[in-house]
């Protein structure tokens, strides 16, 4: 499949929060930054989005119970852990989305809640979206649906994503639900320039 100028690549919240030491960490979750980093040279435009939550963010819990509502504090604005992965290459021309900014409101998608993400991807001509990143079962499936939803012709990366998988099987559920939705599934092989 090769990738056009009207092609956009989303990545989902690759945050040291959510790598192996993080205070949310997906399992292997920092493997997908070197297949995310090859992917980045193949696209014109790339956004990242990023949890930025407040101190008092809805989605904290103590005790967590891992589930809506009721996850370990993460990704604070402004704190080591919501930064990008260190080894992750952000170009300085990437749009760069900060979510779950509102303490009263959960916000697993890059189109919810964000200055408004689809607009500015229509106004440079995008027409298909890639997405990928973390986690596939959560942030990756709710950016991916909403950018369905406001019109793109949207792709899953799947190789280049990973899941929470709790409970377990949610990340299959995840995929399969995607794909009955009209995503189609590919793999960064598949991609050329």
């Amino acid at each position: 499949m090769t990738i056009l100028p009207t092609d956009a690549l989303i990545v989902v919240d690759v945050q040291n929060d959510f790598c192996p030491g993080g205070a949310l960490p997906v399992d292997e979750g920092h493997h997908v930054v070197p297949i995310i980093n090859l992917l980045l040279r193949r696209f014109d435009l790339v956004v990242f989005t990023r949890d930025w939550h407040p101190h008092n963010h809805c989605s904290f819990g103590d005790p967590p119970e891992f589930t809506d509502g009721s996850w370990p504090e993460h990704c604070r604005a402004n704190s080591p852990g919501a930064e990008f992965h260190g080894d992750l290459r952000v170009p300085v021309d990437a749009i760069i989305v900060n979510k779950g900014t509102d303490p009263d409101q959960e916000a697993y998608s890059g189109f919810q809640g964000t200055p408004p993400l689809a607009d500015e991807l229509r106004q440079r001509g995008v027409t298909r979206i890639f997405v990928c990143g973390l986690a596939t079962d959560y942030c990756v499936k709710h950016t991916a649906l909403d950018g369905l939803a406001a019109g793109f012709d949207v792709f899953l990366v799947e190789n280049a994503c990973r899941g929470v998988n709790f409970p377990e099987g949610s990340v299959t559920a995840a995929v399969e639900e995607m794909r009955r939705a009209g995503i189609k599934i590919c793999w960064s092989g598949d991609l050329t320039q």
